[in-house]
Formats: structure tokens, sequence, C-alpha cells
């Protein structure tokens, strides 16, 4: 059966992530890394581990119960299907299906409106053990975006369609929603995807947009409508959703949902669906000793033209994952040459890495996943929610900029340790 899990203390916040720091390494254990069991060897019973976010942002003091709230079930959900013998891939989805259904995130149902007052969204998954990948972009008219994006996924590893033809990872618009229902996806009517809390943002932006563009003219116009666009879509209004996930066999795998930033032009496509932008999973082979899996948040631009979640991945093949971290998200994100025209760099990451390991002084027959997790971001807030498979409920935080930050310009990062122990038959 499988035994304890155990968190570490919390991470220290980095107020200026220029200044290193001595890192709190969550690796000091008595277990040893990196031994990988026969492959004939498999863990008995049921368990994983699953770290969701409901986006970087700003989360005020009133609405924190209800996202810490959504991040609790959303953990309770994927546990759920891990409990009753699910992959990390279907238990991803599960957690991501109910960060979507939220009224209180950007995320399906409830998603920010476009400028034409429509909503679109944008979803993907990949899965760490086949390192399949899926993905839709704006897609209207689906309640769940991420069911299409893992239907996807699972329908390319099926092999080649007829006459030899590839199957699909990524489909778009219309053609997106199309072939989702005639997968058997539910269309959703466009009607029932707002809110009342997404229609009234909508129409207080558009009220803020036309007064702008009725202050000045020409250059200045531009100006200004630039400005209302930078207020709209800031730190407050990058709620994208997502979740990273290990199963008891050390399969990992990552996805992300998103809405879009609010006013966005029809037809924009956000980090959430782009490859290596959105989210990242993938099991430790010969060349990378861990598993890793990343969901990211925040200003998709500034996502996409970073690749964060491939970057973070790659970072977490380092000894110390907490000092990689740090230096992916100051020297990859926040000082990337990609970005140096931006005078605020916004996004999150919550990031989970793994290797198997046996105790100091094994049993025969007892082995188990080492589990490390962490969460960091630049904007001023971030709700982030946990829990492993023997947990009685989630644990759920916001981690917030310390006082005195910029957004965009410094970083705070967080996290701790899971240890999944299962006998070996």
């Amino acid at each position: 059966m499988i035994g304890l899990s155990s968190y570490a203390g919390v991470m220290e916040n980095l107020m200026n992530p220029a200044e290193e720091q001595p890192p709190s390494s969550p690796l000091t254990n008595s277990w040893s890394k990196k031994q990988e069991p026969c492959k004939n060897q498999r863990s008995k019973g049921v368990g994983g581990f699953v770290l969701v976010h409901a986006g970087a942002g700003y989360h005020s003091e009133s609405k924190a119960k209800e996202y810490k709230h959504v991040c609790k079930r959303a953990c309770q959900r994927a546990v759920d299907q891990l409990k009753a013998g699910a992959l990390a891939v279907e238990a991803v989805a599960a957690a991501l299906v109910e960060l979507e259904d939220s009224p209180f995130t950007n995320a399906g149902m409830g998603s920010n409106l476009n400028l034409s007052g429509e909503i679109e969204c944008d979803a993907s998954i990949m899965d760490g053990k086949s390192l399949h990948f899926g993905a839709v972009g704006a897609i209207s008219g689906i309640k769940n975006p991420v069911l299409v994006a893992n239907r996807l996924l699972s329908e390319a590893q099926k092999g080649k369609l007829s006459a030899g033809r590839i199957p699909p990872c990524f489909l778009v618009g219309r053609g997106a929603h199309d072939w989702a229902v005639s997968h058997g996806i539910p269309p959703c009517p466009v009607e029932k995807m707002a809110t009342k809390f997404s229609l009234s943002a909508y129409k207080r932006n558009k009220r803020k947009m036309e007064l702008a563009e009725k202050m000045d003219t020409g250059h200045n116009q531009t100006k200004k409508r630039r400005q209302s666009s930078e207020t709209e879509n800031g730190s407050g209004c990058l709620d994208t959703v997502g979740a990273v996930v290990v199963d008891l066999e050390g399969n990992v795998a990552a996805a992300v949902s998103s809405g879009g930033l609010a006013m966005k032009h029809p037809g924009r496509v956000g980090q959430a669906a782009h490859y290596g932008c959105g989210c990242w999973a993938e099991n430790a082979c010969n060349m990378n000793p861990y598993s890793t899996a990343v969901s990211t948040s925040g200003c998709g631009e500034h996502l996409i033209r970073t690749m964060l979640a491939r970057e973070c991945s790659a970072a977490m093949q380092s000894e110390d994952a907490h000092q990689a971290l740090l230096e992916a998200m100051q020297n990859k994100f926040i000082s990337s040459p990609f970005l140096a025209s931006e005078d605020r760099v916004l996004g999150g990451v919550i990031v989970l890495r793994c290797c198997r390991c046996v105790e100091a002084q094994p049993s025969q027959n007892i082995q188990g996943i080492l589990v490390e997790f962490l969460w960091s971001h630049t904007t001023e807030s971030m709700c982030v929610g946990y829990m492993s498979a023997q947990d009685s409920k989630a644990k759920t935080h916001i981690s917030r900029l310390p006082p005195g930050t910029v957004p965009g310009q410094s970083l705070a990062i967080e996290g701790g340790v899971c240890r999944l122990m299962g006998v070996v038959e």
C-alpha cells in the first residue's frame, strides 16, 4: 500500500531576484534518487500528486475564499481520478474541467469577452509518457476546451488517419468547434458561456476604451488606447488556470486553459494553446533524470515569445530545483532579450519534478517517488492548491509579491516536497 506523504516548509519569497540568496534545498532527506525499477516491477496500489493554479494576476482578499475553494475542488477531482487508477493525463484533465467550470476563473464558462463581445478560449494538454500534445485556440461554444485538447491528444495516439493522413494536434476557431462536436463533445449555447461577472467586466472595459478613444486623436489616441489596454490586461486579469500531475507509476502530465486577455482582438490565440508555452510534461529518460511538468499563466504574448513552459522544464534537470527555477524566471523571462522592450514582464508558473527513489535502508520491496513542487510569479499574486492521494483535503495558498516590490520586475518563489511510497510487486 501507499505510505505517507509529507510537505517541506514554504520557501522564501525573493524580493530582489538579482540578489543571490542561499536556496533552501527541498532534497535534504534520507532517500537516494534516480534509481529506476526493473521494467517488470510495478507499484501496488494507487496514488499520486496534483498541483493546480487559478492564475497569476491579482487576487483580492474579498475573492480569496472563492479562488481557494475552486483550487481545492480541482485537486480533489484529480485525486479521485488517481485513486480510481487513472493515469496522470486523465487526472490533469479532470482538474482542468473543475477549474474551467468556476465562474471566478478566466477559462471555459465565464471567460473574458473579446472586442466583439464573444468568448474565445484556448487550452492545451501534454502527456509526459507518450509526449503527445493536444491544443485548441480561439474556440467558441464549447464549455470545457480542455476536453477537446485531450481528445485531440488521445486521437493522435491511435496513429494515422485514412490514406496515411497525420492526425491534427492543434485546431482553432470554427474548425476546432466542429471537430469537437463530431467527436462527441457537446456544444454549449454561446449565451450560456458568459456569466454576470464576465458580462459586467466587458461593459466596464468597453466604456473605458470608448472614453479613452474620445480623449485624443492621432498619435496620442494610439498611446491612450495602448495605456487602456495595459490597464485592463494588467496583472489583475491574467487568471489563466492550469494543473500538473504525477501518478504512482511516475508518469507526469500538464494542462492549461484560458479565456485570454480582456478585450482581445477576435481570433487572438494566447500561450495556453501554443506548444512549449502554456504547458509541458516529459517523463524521465536516459537524457533527463527527472520527470517534469509545467503549467504557465500570465500575459500570453510574453509567455509565447519566451516559450517559458519548456524553458522551466529544461531548467528542472539541475540538481537544485529552487535555484534552477529562480534563474529560469530571472534569465529566461524577466531579463529575456526577447522581451527587452517590455516595461513589465507578467507571468507565473507551477512546476513539478519527480524521480523514483528507495529509502536509505530499504525494505526489499519498498519503493517510491520523491516529488518536488514549486510555483513562481512576477504578478502581484498567484493562487495555488496541492494534494496527494493520501491527504484528506487539499492545501491552498495565495502567494503574493513582498510589499514594495514592482509587479513585472520582481518575483516570488515557493514550494515544497512530497514523498509517495508503494510496494513493488
